[in-house]
């Protein structure tokens, strides 16, 4: 038993010293300091109470527009060091949304209608201290509008819930088949070297959240959390089903080592993550999302 439990750790040993190797010879300057600081931070606590929402909301429940609330939230005159940390659940949160998206819209009304965000897509609750801090990875290839739509929605929807968030668009530029599990690799490896996330979420760009009780923080496991959208009749497509939106925490993203980067087109490398982290299908979270089909008509606000 001891010398099967040497070779194990041998073994692991090999696998974290090949991984630093692999990070340092693909140049990024700072993976290798990051990959051992990722393995040093506490694991997350088991039992943790995270308010997610878990059951759909009836149809004859009322909804509002994502910026209803906005407005509410303004910087305080306080030093920083002395605001109060934030509520365990954010106040300016109400629950089912319309999906509002005006025609014609531009990144300039985007960043007209979310002052508080810095320059590169940050924010941080200017009111108090948040213990969440959530990157947002999108894998983009040719679809302006719906990034557009995406970031006008889902700036609103992050700040309600009062989280210290940052959106990384990653852009694919070459003519070729669009290869998601590459660039999600990629979004993950520049979101880790700005800030020490605690969270990520790998979120298609024709994906809107329809309620913002559908918290973007980690659980203790990785978390499938577009479970319910609207084209699906807001149920999974078939079992073992992970597209969409895909929360895991750095230490989980080190486990699986990423995303795989051999596939292209759509689905195959949820796939190949579905098989390598079963557990993530059976405990979906009830996340409601609207998918933006390639002829959405954006509604007038």
């Amino acid at each position: 038993m001891e010398q099967q439990r040497g070779l194990l750790l041998l073994f692991l040993g090999l696998q974290l010293l090949l991984m630093g190797a692999l990070l340092y010879q693909n140049h990024h300057r700072h993976s290798l300091a990051l990959f051992l600081r990722v393995l040093r931070r506490d694991r997350p606590v088991v039992g943790e109470e995270l308010p997610f929402l878990v059951s759909v909301s009836s149809a004859g429940t009322s909804s509002q527009d994502v910026y209803a609330n906005l407005s509410e939230i303004h910087p305080v005159d306080r030093r920083k060091e002395d605001l109060p940390s934030c509520p365990l659940i954010s106040p300016y949160i109400n629950g089912p949304l319309r999906v509002m998206i005006p025609e014609n819209l531009t990144m300039e009304q985007v960043v007209k209608k979310n002052p508080l965000v810095e320059l590169g897509g940050q924010y941080q609750p200017p009111d108090c201290w948040t213990r969440h801090h959530t990157a947002v990875v999108v894998p983009y290839y040719g679809r302006d509008q719906h990034l557009q739509h995406l970031l006008f929605h889902l700036h609103p929807f992050l700040q309600l819930q009062q989280l210290h968030y940052a959106i990384y668009v990653v852009n694919q530029v070459h003519n070729t088949a669009f290869n998601r599990g590459k660039l999600r690799n990629v979004g993950f490896w520049e979101a880790m070297q700005e800030e020490e996330w605690d969270c990520l979420f790998f979120h298609d760009v024709n994906l809107l959240p329809e309620d913002d009780r559908n918290l973007y923080i980690c659980d203790i496991f990785p978390a499938h959390v577009s479970v319910a959208i609207d084209k699906f009749d807001y149920k999974l497509p078939y079992r073992g089903y992970l597209g969409g939106v895909f929360a895991l925490r750095p230490i989980h993203y080190l486990k699986i080592n990423g995303f795989p980067n051999s596939y292209q087109g759509w689905d195959l490398e949820d796939h190949d993550i579905a098989a390598r982290t079963p557990a993530t299908s059976g405990a979906p979270r009830g996340s409601l999302h609207v998918a933006l089909s390639a002829d959405h008509t954006p509604t007038g606000s």
